[in-house]
């Protein structure tokens, strides 16, 4: 195990290297630079921030530059907010999107796997017709459509719920709707997938054979053997939800992490887009690994020797 997870790691930070080397050149491949957008900033002004932010330095230069302030956990200062650092904008932005996104999480969890328990229990049954009807179209409408449509029903005709901010309890509703209704249809129907092929194996028939009640068949028998599929997304999941959704942050006006980069992108914040880009790429890849150790608990077969 201990080999495997030295291993896994040795990949990440190879990974991680190829993640920093394509975003920088990206971003110094788009036209313009931080500063050529400011109408009011003149050719002289604009030559002096470039050399200030060592902008005007060689491409190799900047990026190995780069390199060594991540290195040493500094994604450096803004463009565009003097004063301020990539790293406070992470500082600030990460816990108020990971509220949001395990809120989202339970909800998630809470509703995905009974609904493609029942669902695959019910096969053929209008039950499962209609929870796999309303995961379909759980997975076909993009989480800005039904965020504002959560926000014209709920806001502004019948006024039950804030339209923006998570100042209390009642503003994470909307939010967590919008941004797991897709989570929520998707896990759903891999759920139901998943334990209608665990129920048709031998070992199930075997076990209901025994004389033992559906409910033991499937809740001691089939759901560990069918859950692994969803642990398998579970880890990219968790990170999507855990540092953001940028488009459902920005709809509800929630000063999480999304927001600043959302922001960055549409300003030109060279640092900023970098260091919320490795922030999120380093926590998929720490999430993908601790799901791929999790396989352990849930099957005793699963070994990584």
């Amino acid at each position: 195990m201990l080999r495997y997870i030295v291993k896994r790691i040795g990949m990440m930070i190879v990974a991680m290297f190829f993640v920093i080397l394509l975003t920088f050149l990206v971003m110094h491949a788009i036209p313009g630079g931080p500063f050529t957008g400011d109408k009011r900033v003149s050719p002289e002004i604009e030559a002096a921030m470039n050399k200030k932010y060592h902008l005007s330095d060689p491409l190799p230069k900047q990026f190995f530059d780069y390199l060594g302030g991540v290195l040493r956990g500094d994604f450096g200062p803004s463009f565009k907010y003097p004063g301020r650092s990539v790293n406070d904008f992470i500082a600030e932005g990460f816990p108020v999107s990971g509220r949001l996104g395990l809120a989202t999480l339970f909800f998630v969890l809470l509703a995905s796997v009974p609904m493609g328990i029942l669902a695959a229990v019910k096969s053929g049954h209008w039950q499962d017709m209609l929870l796999m009807g309303l995961a379909t179209i759980g997975v076909t409408i993009p989480s800005f459509v039904i965020a504002s449509l959560l926000i014209y029903c709920f806001s502004f005709r019948l006024k039950l719920l804030p339209t923006y901010g998570l100042a209390s309890l009642s503003g994470y509703i909307l939010p967590v709707i919008a941004l797991g209704g897709y989570s929520v249809s998707y896990m759903a129907r891999l759920m139901r997938s998943s334990l209608l092929e665990v129920m048709g194996q031998d070992y199930i028939r075997t076990a209901r054979a025994k004389g033992l009640t559906e409910g033991a068949v499937v809740f001691r028998h089939a759901l560990r053997n069918a859950l692994i599929p969803l642990v398998t997304v579970l880890g990219p999941t968790i990170a999507n939800l855990l540092t953001g959704s940028f488009v459902v942050e920005k709809i509800f006006a929630i000063p999480g992490l999304g927001v600043h980069f959302v922001n960055s992108v549409s300003q030109r914040d060279y640092t900023t887009i970098m260091g919320v880009t490795i922030f999120y790429a380093s926590f998929l890849m720490g999430m993908t690994l601790l799901v791929d150790l999790f396989y352990c608990l849930i099957d005793p077969r699963i070994r990584y020797d």
